[in-house]
């Protein structure tokens, strides 16, 4: 059964806010150095699987969660391939051309397999995506510098990924299910990346070695299992009520939300910017959501 637009649009903004607050906790962890890219992805793959395993555990006596589902291979490995890629691009873009490649790949990838799927996009929607990224670069033109090639293809796959991962979603059941699952079979991985992580160390190499700051661990700790472990739980809930083009737009807004986040929480200051940004993407959101359904209506009339 299709979840109505009002609980689809309280598990969309609960997913988008964990996702603004992965942005803000992922600039904190690598744009400052507090940790390394192979620490900060393992920690928190490892942090998702635990967190999600203890939630499963316990919700399992529920009669609402004893439906049987393990998420997919590929989907996992979509995960794993997001997860790495967007820690070792963090290290070598600018955080407002490296949002803008990733989101750029993300619309890319999830509208064109959408469409190649049958999914016939309206001339309104197609206006809507418009209008929203142009918002959202206008947000991240100022920050904006000519990226290295290693990690503009860094960014670029890890945006691929995240959205074949996203679009894996959409048939979810059971999302708690699938997601626990998805990340648990990282394990393998995220085990050998917290291994390269003490190899790198100073604690191997004194002299040349990165520092394991605690800062670090808890940044990517928090960003495993609450942004990332419950974030994409919710995302997996959401979803089943997004269309795979509405799913791509409205994540046009994580930025806007996380720079929201920095007037209210870190006192930043709010300019015409960020203003007009905001109108933008929240009013191409509008249009690729109601803009079909106000014309077909009309039609009818």
């Amino acid at each position: 059964m299709t979840p109505s637009v009002a609980t689809t649009s309280i598990w969309t903004l609960l997913a988008l806010l964990a996702f603004a607050g992965n942005s803000i906790l992922c600039r904190l962890a690598l744009g400052e150095g507090a940790i390394d890219a192979a620490g900060f992805t393992s920690l928190r793959l490892l942090s998702g699987i635990f967190t999600l395993l203890v939630i499963l555990t316990i919700s399992r006596p529920q009669k609402t969660a004893t439906r049987k589902s393990q998420g997919s291979w590929s989907a996992s490995l979509m995960l794993l391939l997001y997860a790495v890629t967007f820690s070792y691009a963090y290290l070598t873009l600018d955080t407002g051309t490296g949002a803008l490649i990733l989101f750029g790949a993300v619309q890319i990838t999830m509208i064109l397999i959408s469409v190649i799927q049958g999914q016939r996009l309206h001339s309104s929607e197609w206006l809507g995506v418009l209008i929203a990224f142009c918002g959202f670069v206008w947000l991240v033109l100022p920050t904006l510098t000519t990226p290295s090639v290693t990690g503009f293809l860094l960014m670029s796959l890890s945006g691929i990924a995240w959205g074949l991962y996203t679009l894996k979603g959409r048939g979810s059941e059971n999302p708690l299910g699938d997601t626990s699952f998805n990340f648990l079979r990282t394990l393998p991985a995220a085990l050998i990346l917290l291994a390269l992580m003490f190899w790198q160390s100073d604690l191997f190499n004194p002299e040349t070695g990165n520092n394991i700051s605690t800062a670090g661990i808890l940044l990517a700790i928090m960003s495993g299992s609450l942004a990332s472990g419950i974030g994409y739980t919710l995302w997996y809930i959401a979803l089943k009520g997004l269309s795979g083009t509405q799913a791509a737009v409205v994540q046009l807004s994580v930025p806007i939300i996380a720079a929201a986040g920095g007037v209210v929480f870190a006192g930043e200051s709010i300019d015409m910017r960020l203003i007009t940004s905001a109108l933008l993407v929240l009013g191409g959101i509008l249009l690729v959501i109601l803009g079909k359904r106000y014309f077909n209506a009309t039609k009818r009339v």
